[in-house]
């Protein structure tokens, strides 16, 4: 299964070796080794608040590329003709750019044009600096709570659409800490508002709830 699971949906995004930041997703690493996840998620000491958050997020982008990456052959457009996350939440696509007026589009649609949104993002170094020095833009914390709202979406599609495909692939146990690392780094940083978390509230709660 070795192809399987190093199939991504787009192209990984990298971190330069031998950067700070490099050094902080390496760090990250090493404590999410440790296996205590909400400790795993605190700013290291002495660090940058926006540099910390944009580790993670490139990391996040990453990790959900890949899961969605194991599940694309069941997201199809006869399969998800909306993205939804159940029967109460659907979403629509706007980027306030390209497209200003949010559209209906199937959940693949919908998906591809959120992660080559987040790559354009990740990928512009006037958002997303990856030199030493070069100051974060004022508005970054703003769009650094835009992606992860996203890419949120994704986690739920997933969810709510495809845990039976998941959990035939056994990468239930990675979706679920990859889920996990993810909702306590935004509840640290308070980076999602609870109204948009509303789909996935019930499991929030549960791997809340094992933590405490």
């Amino acid at each position: 299964s070795g192809s399987r699971s190093s199939k991504t949906f787009k192209p990984k995004k990298n971190i330069p070796e031998g950067s700070h930041q490099y050094e902080l997703l390496k760090h990250a690493e090493a404590t999410l080794g440790s296996g205590n996840l909400r400790q795993a998620v605190l700013l290291p000491e002495g660090e940058d608040l926006n540099e910390w958050i944009a580790v993670n997020t490139v990391d996040f982008f990453n990790q959900i590329n890949m899961l969605y990456g194991t599940i694309t052959e069941f997201c199809t457009e006869s399969s998800c003709p909306v993205m939804s996350a159940g029967p109460r939440y659907e979403y629509h696509w706007a980027d306030g750019t390209n497209i200003k007026k949010p559209i209906k589009c199937s959940a693949p649609k919908y998906i591809d044009y959120l992660m080559t949104w987040v790559q354009d993002q990740l990928d512009d170094e006037t958002l997303f600096p990856s030199k030493i020095g070069v100051p974060f833009p004022k508005n970054f914390m703003a769009v650094a709570k835009t992606i992860l709202k996203r890419l949120f979406r994704v986690y739920a599609h997933i969810y709510h659409q495809h845990f039976d495909s998941v959990m035939r692939l056994q990468e239930e146990a990675h979706l679920n800490t990859s889920f996990k690392h993810f909702i306590f780094f935004v509840q640290e940083f308070n980076l999602i508002d609870r109204r948009e978390l509303a789909p996935l509230h019930e499991l929030i709660e549960k791997l809340g709830s094992k933590d405490r």
